[in-house]
């Protein structure tokens, strides 16, 4: 039987055919048939077209495109109308907005009180106030609180929105612009391009630094 393309026995009375080739008696299988064999030779055997080795030469010769999965994670939300993030290892919990309990004789704006979370008793701040943030927030129905700590150190804030979490590297911050008021500016390592916006990444250990400083 002919083995040219188009002729190939094994499509129409073959295995991957109407099996009425008696030969499958003895064969059991197309691939156990000399013919099919033979075919498989030829195959390897045909020379390569020109126009398939220029379009496999033009395929592999393309620049290729790096992605990179992102050595750093970091959790987004909003305060006011700033959009922010802190790392993901700082991060212990999310959890629905709850009364705030003040503390009599703090003067300090960013020490707002406590707050109960599960049991314990944290020290509520306000990233706000520590960053020089103004504008409303707070009040929105996405608010919650945010559980985060460092080095044994725990507070909780509220934040007008939690977004996401999102993976990038050092090389991904642009610069913090001249336009950002100095205490924000201070605490920002770089902004990350997200969505379209653009995400003040915040220097966790300098901010816990500071929000010490207000306990005292």
């Amino acid at each position: 039987m002919s083995t040219e393309p188009g002729n190939h026995c094994w499509k129409r009375i073959g295995t991957w055919g109407d099996r009425s080739c008696p030969e499958l008696k003895t064969h059991m299988h197309c691939r156990n048939c000399p013919v099919y064999s033979a075919g498989a030779v030829q195959l390897l055997d045909a020379e390569v077209p020109e126009s398939y080795l220029a379009e496999q030469a033009r395929h592999y010769a393309q620049a290729k495109t790096e992605t990179r999965p992102g050595a750093r994670s970091a959790v987004i939300f909003r305060l006011a109308d700033e959009w922010l993030a802190l790392p993901t290892t700082v991060f212990r919990e999310v959890a629905p907005l709850r009364k705030i309990h003040s503390l009599p004789h703090r003067r300090d704006r960013v020490v707002t009180g406590v707050a109960n979370v599960r049991g314990e008793l944290l020290v509520c701040v306000s990233l706000a106030d520590a960053l020089g943030i103004t504008g409303a927030g707070a009040g929105g129905t996405a608010a919650r609180l945010a559980v985060v700590s460092r080095d044994g150190d725990r507070f909780v804030f509220v934040a007008d929105e939690i977004a996401e979490l999102a993976r990038y590297d050092d090389a991904d911050l642009g610069p913090v612009p001249a336009t950002l008021a100095h205490a924000q500016a201070t605490y920002t390592r770089g902004m990350l391009a997200w969505r379209d916006r653009t995400v003040g990444v915040l220097d966790d250990q300098l901010l816990f630094y500071t929000l010490n400083r207000s306990l005292t």
